[in-house]
Formats: C-alpha cells, sequence, structure tokens
C-alpha cells in the first residue's frame, strides 16, 4: 500500500492522481480535537471501517480483526480518537460470535463498535467527519484516507474528504486504524509504542493461523446461524406494523423525496420514434480515461451545495435528512440532480479544476452540470458526453445511464466502454460510439466546445450492428466513430427509445 499511495501523491491530477509537490509531501496540519492536541499529514487514516459487504460474514476474518484488536490493548496501542471507526457486520450471526469468543470488548475499546447492519461506508453511509477533522483537511488540503473492508472505494464515494481510499481486510482495516496512516511499511516500519516504550510491529498483533482456528472453532456454533435465520420471516415490530395498501395498483405521493413516477412512459404512443442522429449538439462535458459509474451516478452523500441538496431544501428535508442518493434512487429528479455530482469530477473543459461543474458553452458560465443540461433541454439543444477509455467501468449501476438520459444527453463518444455500461446506455436511448483506434478527442483536436452532428441513417434497417458514421462538428472537422449497437436487439431498443418503452409496448401488443 505505501508504494501505491507514494506513486498516487505524485501523479498528475487525475483517478489515483493527487499531484502535491515535493516540498508539500510532508506537511503537518495541527489542530485541537475536543480540547487534545491532534494532527493530520497527507494519508493520514480518517476513516476505518469494517463494513457490511463480503467478507464480514467470513469467521476466520472477522475473528482474526477481533484478536488483532485484543492483542493491542494487550500492549498498550489505541488508535486515535479523530479516527472515524465502526463496524457492521454481514450478517448478526457475526455479534453473536464476536460476543462469544469475548474479542467484541477489544474491538469496542478501540472504537469498532457496531452501527449496524446494512451498507455503510463502501456506499457512502459513513456521515459527517467530525467537524475539527474537516475543517483541518479543508483548510490545508490534506489527502486524507480512508480504508474499509468494503467492495468500493471509488474517487468520492466513501467520503467527500478522504481522497484516498484502500481496501483491506477486517484485520487490516484495525491495524490501518492503529497505524494511523497508509504511509507505512508494516515489514518495516513500527505501528506505535507499547505501554513499556517499546516500538510495536505488525507482527506483534497479528495473529496466527493457530489462533484464528481455534477461535473459530470454539466460538462459531451452529445454533447462532439456526436461531438467527429462523427470525429473518418474522420481522420486527416496526416492519410488522407497517400499513400495506389492499390496492393492486400503486398509488404516488407527489409530496415524496424517496419515491417519485418517473418520466419514460410519460407521452408514449404505441409507434416507436424511429432512429434518429443527432444535430449541432453541445458537449456538455469533455473527459479522460476511467471515468467511472461512480463519477457518472454517485451514490454517497448529497453535498450541500449541490443542486440535489437545493431540490432537497426547497421541500422542506433538513440537512441531516438528506441521507445519500443511494437511499433516494427511487426519485428521478433527485437522481438527475445527482448525475455527474462526484466531487471528484475531472471535466476538461474546467481546465484542471476538480468537481462536479461544467461550462455552458453558449455563455461560457460555469455552472453545475446539471444547471448547464436543464439550460441546453430548456433552449432545445442536444448534448453529448467527450470520453477517453473505460467509461463506465466499476459498479454497474442503471442510474449511470438513466441520469444522462434525464439530462438530455443523446450520445456519448469515448475511446472504449465497460460492457454492461454501454448496454445500459443504448437500453436508454443513449448512442455509444467508439473512436477509430490510435483517435480520440485530443488527437482530434475537439476541445468540447464545438457542436456536434452525427450522421446516422433515420431509418432503423438502415443501421448495422457495428457500422461507422461520420460526426462533423461546426468548426469544419470530420471524423468516423463506429456505432456501438452490437445487436439486432439493440437496434430495436434504439428505434423504440429505450428498453423501457420496448417492453411496454410488446407487453401491450400481447
Amino acid at each position: 500500500m505505501k508504494a501505491d499511495w507514494n506513486s498516487c501523491l505524485n501523479n498528475k491530477v487525475s483517478f489515483k492522481g493527487f499531484a502535491v509537490p515535493k516540498e508539500a509531501q510532508e506537511k503537518v496540519a495541527k489542530f485541537s480535537f475536543h480540547g487534545q492536541p491532534a494532527e493530520l499529514k497527507h494519508g493520514s487514516v480518517v476513516i476505518a471501517a469494517i463494513t457490511s459487504c463480503t467478507n464480514t460474514s467470513n469467521p476466520s476474518v472477522m475473528l482474526g480483526a477481533g484478536l488483532v484488536a485484543k492483542k493491542a490493548c494487550e500492549l498498550g496501542l489505541q488508535v486515535k480518537p479523530w479516527i472515524k471507526t465502526s463496524l457492521a457486520p454481514g450478517s448478526g450471526v457475526v455479534t453473536k460470535y464476536l460476543l462469544q469468543s469475548g474479542l467484541q470488548e477489544y474491538l469496542n475499546k478501540q472504537g469498532f463498535n457496531i452501527v449496524g447492519y446494512g451498507c455503510t461506508t463502501c456506499i457512502g453511509n459513513s456521515g459527517d467527519l467530525d467537524e475539527s477533522v474537516a475543517n483541518a483537511i479543508s483548510e490545508n488540503d490534506i489527502i486524507a484516507a480512508a480504508v474499509l473492508s468494503g467492495n468500493r472505494n471509488f474517487e468520492g464515494r466513501v467520503h467527500a474528504l478522504t481522497r484516498a481510499n484502500y481496501l483491506a481486510s477486517p484485520p487490516l482495516v484495525v491495524a490501518y486504524a492503529l497505524a494511523g496512516t497508509v504511509d507505512i511499511d508494516f515489514d518495516k516500519e513500527p505501528i506505535g509504542t507499547s505501554k513499556e516504550g517499546k516500538s510495536v510491529y505488525f507482527k506483534d498483533i497479528w495473529p496466527s493461523t493457530e489462533e484464528v482456528a481455534e477461535a473459530v472453532q470454539s466460538s462459531v456454533l451452529p445454533s447462532m446461524f439456526k436461531s438467527t435465520y429462523e427470525a429473518i420471516t418474522k420481522g420486527n415490530p416496526m416492519w410488522n406494523q407497517l400499513s400495506v395498501p389492499s390496492s393492486t395498483m400503486y398509488s404516488w405521493d407527489p409530496n415524496s423525496t424517496y419515491i417519485h413516477e418517473p418520466p419514460y412512459f410519460k407521452n408514449m404512443t404505441m409507434d416507436p420514434p424511429g432512429a434518429h442522429g443527432v444535430k449541432e449538439a453541445y458537449c456538455l462535458l469533455n473527459f479522460g480515461d476511467s471515468i467511472t459509474t461512480d463519477h457518472i451516478s454517485p451514490a454517497g452523500s448529497i453535498h450541500k451545495d449541490s443542486p440535489a441538496a437545493k431540490f432537497l431544501v426547497e421541500r422542506g428535508v433538513e440537512r441531516k435528512d438528506f441521507n445519500s442518493y443511494g437511499s433516494r434512487r427511487g426519485n428521478d429528479e433527485v437522481m438527475a440532480r445527482g448525475t455527474f455530482a462526484n466531487i471528484r469530477l475531472v471535466n476538461k473543459l474546467l481546465n484542471g479544476e476538480v468537481g462536479p461543474k461544467t461550462i455552458h458553452v453558449p455563455t461560457g458560465e460555469k455552472l453545475y452540470v446539471f444547471d448547464a443540461a436543464t439550460r441546453y433541454k430548456d433552449a432545445g439543444h442536444d448534448t453529448i458526453v467527450l470520453a477517453g477509455a473505460e467509461y463506465g467501468s466499476g459498479s454497474s449501476r442503471d442510474w449511470a445511464a438513466k441520469g444522462p438520459m434525464l439530462l438530455g444527453v443523446k450520445a456519448v463518444i469515448a475511446k472504449s466502454f465497460e460492457r454492461i455500461h454501454r448496454s445500459n446506455l443504448v437500453g436508454m436511448g443513449i448512442i455509444p460510439l467508439c473512436f477509430k483506434s490510435g483517435e480520440d478527442a485530443d488527437t482530434l483536436g475537439l476541445t468540447g466546445h464545438e457542436r456536434y452532428t452525427i450522421h446516422l441513417p433515420s431509418k432503423i434497417d438502415e443501421i448495422r450492428p457495428g457500422q461507422d458514421v461520420t460526426v462533423t462538428t461546426d468548426n469544419g472537422k470530420s471524423f468516423t466513430c463506429t456505432v456501438r449497437f452490437d445487436t439486432e436487439v439493440e437496434l430495436a431498443y434504439f428505434n423504440n427509445g429505450g428498453i423501457l418503452p420496448y417492453v411496454i409496448r410488446n407487453l401491450i401488443k400481447q
């Protein structure tokens, strides 16, 4: 991890690049944490989370984490109080065997108290950092780190203030929390100092295979699984007391900020709209490589100054109740405003500035992406997105295609697409196009300030999967792209305006 961290520290600003000058890499930010002297450096851990994903139902690693905490306690090591620690087991069984083993006590002492049994830090549900910690990071431009045992660590997902996010096993999460930094070589550098004043190394707190096996054998009992899973179908009082409408038709609540009737079928007719090209579209965003679905449609916290936050506040939602984009995915009005709202977005139109904004080309104004897209739509202008390689990598998130469609994006021109995201774009009626090999927006001299016309046939039977089309700009450039409709079925989706109206029309016909 240390080698990767140092590489990221020096890389140019991009995915896994922070471009911190050499002379600033040893900077120390001193602050007061509830009256206690504290400090942060680049690479300091401020979030350490054993999350509910994947391996937190594995007794070996969970009990291993407990053993690491126990050994650390016995040696006198303590996680710094300004590190936000949490434990969200993957199952109620985990709590039972941690209690049975007596190891939960030591996890508690190191701050890894049980916070629940659902998605937490991995999807951005870690909550706010202490104000003093947040201020120390922001005011000193510290590259703070999070270490979590989840399965996602895309930029801006875990927390807006942790720009370096690393995945680790539960016992390693505890170890990095104790070390307080990712800038450490566990083989050579001490984690801390014991109560006797001696240096403590990783090997001193790491349990042996035999210790872990013994803990599993004595603490993980079949009866725990039986009693826990028997209760699943019984629910709980809160769930059981929910009123259940008798109607077979869902009754939309126009005031709900969580569930809103989506616009996908409004004004839909039985006649498909047919194929179409794109005429004189503006470029909404101009990206480089490795734009993930988390960049496109973040699942984490809703920033207080974002269009989504403004929307919620206007409807009487207090900031403490914003929740996350992931929790509000049933409301298209929130999710459209959350599209391209990732705080780590790198858009070439902004000339190096990082954040969820873009340039409204006709006026030159810098706006939130949602606000710029709304202006284009209100003026009757289509938009496109330019991108590099691996556009749409990461989670196969449907909102990363639905959101751009709601913003009025008609096409994405990229060097390459992640397989599932390309399919999702097609499903939402967005045209995916690939630059020819060896070409991209930079080599073609495209800045994103042009207007783009995609010369696609207007009759679906004149389009073939994978055919080449010409793209022209209003300043005289012309280049060839490959249309990434890869099958005849995908052409049928496009002809219908997307997979949703395609399915509805077919159901009605039956």
